[in-house]
């Protein structure tokens, strides 16, 4: 059979089902798959917190959505062109967010009375009207995956399991994806029991073969590569590019990383990748809680490694007490903070950037540290570095504010030329450094950048007191005078705020634009996208995006003072734009949303516009 092939220029698709149906494995796999082909990628994975969350119901529905296109894209995608739904839940959960006209790929197997029951369908949707808008593909993926590996020697329960693959077959098929690399990760995986790299590769092919010759898929689709800048690249999530980030840092300063953790969701991933690159002078320690964590960081970075420390929300306000002595001490130490929804335990899997406040402002006495956000996934890789450089440089706590969006959402990374990264290299103090020659001033500051001298325990003639006690300038010394203290306040603030960091961007084509887009962290995509979309319509908008929130760009109060409005998206109550009224008296547009899921850029499109029709 002669099948028609379709060019299109971009497809969002997403993959759905019960937690334990593989639909996570199964999204990663065709993005990789996607990565290789060349083109331009975003991925939006979501997931139940629980381990193992009820099957058949809405809660337990696990999805991965992948948007692939021949030109550069900025966010997972709006809407999904195709849904593939392993069983009802899947489909109930997601219907809502499909496109008329979408195709929908159903597991006709599961449609049964009882699980259909489990979320409330009285007639499966199957056999009624209310699909009627939507290009349905009925596929017994369960039964002929069964049916595929009839010969193979597993049980049926594992035949069943590998319906993920059947799926990830027809969908290569269907797109025309390359699938060598699949059938080499297959082999690696279930490389102690070759039985289901057998049974998962069979199924693989078995989907594939099935759009080849069905006729219920008339249609096979390709998508060009996109045209991107020459030089090698990876698909990398975030959580992976911040860890590659650190170690990075690690080798530019010629210092040894030290991560102390404790594992929590969204974070935990750069514990794992972290400890496999002990042979680029990396030690991780897997705390038995969050203020253990931190505080073996930091007594690593008295030692005269390069400290971290990673967590979310929870953990961060544990870990308050051990930051303020960071801070009085003036020692270097990143803390990672890879947001997610709350307050207290919350929505762990899901996003949000509510943990702004926090991070400026969350802890006793005035304790200024400094705080950057990355804005995509393969820009964690970037920030880790710059949280790194600041932290070195200028002997500070730095709050390295990602979150889940960025954290679990993959893109195309440039890797870059190593030479070309910061020289992140630090000199100890190896001799006194006082008037007379022979005493040490550990709080004697360099006067320009207003860091004290970083001295290594042990390093003969250098011995001097620490703890979170008041210091008394230069000497260090315990001190509970007044004036001292005020000026030892004021000095640690002075060394937050005067740290340079580079000039915000602003992107205004036309120049002429009234309204400014003021954004931060991960809401990046959806804002350059919805800015995007309203310029291809004719209309002039300005976008500008923080990566350092403290210290924030010298040039920020002039470019606000520019705009006749500026709004300020967030996904939280309006954090920012709380900082921006008070810091820079502006009278920011707040709009914010707190729903555990990333902006989508048709609703900041729509928002944008009512708001230039009224300036």
């Amino acid at each position: 059979m002669t099948k028609q092939i379709r060019q299109l220029d971009r497809v969002v698709i997403r993959f759905a089902g019960d937690s334990g149906d593989g639909m996570q494995l199964t999204g990663d796999r065709f993005t990789s798959e996607t990565a290789q082909l060349g083109n331009d990628i975003s991925t939006l994975p979501n997931f139940p917190a629980e381990i193992r969350a009820p099957a058949g119901t809405l809660p337990g529905v696990s999805s991965f959505q992948v948007h692939f296109a021949d030109y550069d894209i900025l966010t997972p995608g709006d809407a999904p062109n195709v849904l593939v739904a392993m069983n009802p839940a899947a489909l109930k959960a997601n219907l809502a967010d499909l496109p008329r006209g979408a195709d929908i790929i159903v597991n006709t197997d599961e449609f049964t009375k009882r699980n259909l029951a489990k979320v409330g369908y009285q007639v499966s949707p199957l056999d009624d009207d209310s699909l009627a808008g939507y290009v349905v593909h009925p596929v017994a993926l369960t039964s002929m995956t069964v049916g595929a590996l009839a010969a193979n020697d597993v049980s049926k329960k594992d035949a069943e399991r590998s319906k993920n693959m059947f799926a990830l077959g027809l969908l290569s098929w269907m797109y025309s994806r390359p699938y060598e690399s699949t059938l080499r990760f297959l082999e690696r995986k279930f490389a102690a029991r070759p039985e289901l790299v057998a049974a998962n590769v069979a199924a693989f092919r078995a989907g594939w073969n099935f759009g080849e010759t069905t006729e219920d898929f008339a249609v096979r689709y390709e998508v060009k590569p996109a045209k991107m800048k020459p030089g090698t690249y990876r698909n990398i999530t975030g959580n992976a590019a911040l860890s590659l980030g650190l170690v990075a840092a690690g080798v530019r300063s010629g210092l040894p990383v030290f991560l102390g953790a404790y594992p929590i969701t969204p974070a935990s991933d750069i514990l794992h990748e972290l400890s496999k690159h002990k042979r680029f002078g990396v030690l991780t320690m897997q705390a038995e809680d969050e203020i253990a964590a931190v505080g073996a960081a930091l007594g690593a970075s008295y030692g005269g490694s390069l400290g971290v420390t990673t967590t979310s929300g929870p953990g961060v306000a544990l870990k308050s007490e051990t930051i303020s002595l960071a801070v009085a001490l003036e020692l270097p130490l990143v803390i990672v903070d890879v947001q997610r929804a709350g307050p207290s335990t919350g929505m762990p899997t899901k996003t949000e950037q509510a943990d702004l406040n926090m991070a400026l402002y969350g802890r006793h006495g005035e304790a200024p540290v400094a705080v950057i956000a990355p804005r995509s996934p393969s820009d964690c890789f970037f920030a880790a570095l710059e949280a790194a450089r600041i932290a070195l440089t200028y002997r500070t706590p730095v709050i390295l504010l990602s979150d889940n969006y960025v954290a679990n959402g993959s893109e195309p990374w440039l890797l870059p030329d190593v030479e070309s990264l910061p020289d992140l290299r630090v000199e100890f103090a190896t001799e006194p450094n006082g008037e007379d020659g022979t005493t040490f001033l550990p709080y004697l500051r360099d006067p320009e950048t207003l860091a004290r001298p970083w001295a290594i325990p042990g390093t003969a003639g250098l011995e001097h007191r620490i703890g979170g006690l008041e210091k008394a300038d230069k000497t260090g010394d315990i001190s509970y005078d007044p004036a001292n203290h005020d000026f030892m306040v004021r000095t640690r603030a002075a060394r937050i705020e005067t740290i340079p960091v580079p000039d915000i961007e602003v992107e205004d084509p036309d120049g002429d634009a009234r309204v400014l887009v003021l954004g931060w962290g991960s809401t990046y995509g959806p804002i350059g996208a919805a800015c995007r979309g309203l310029r291809q319509r004719g209309l002039s908008i300005a976008q500008a995006h923080l990566r350092h929130l403290a210290p924030m760009p010298a040039n920020l109060a002039e470019v606000l003072r520019s705009y006749d409005r500026v709004v300020i998206p967030e996904m939280n109550l309006g954090q920012l734009a709380h900082v921006i009224r008070a810091r820079y008296l502006v009278d920011a547009i707040s709009y914010n949303q707190v729903r555990g899921l990333p902006f989508t850029s048709a609703e900041l499109e729509t928002t944008l516009e009512e708001v230039l029709k009224n300036v």
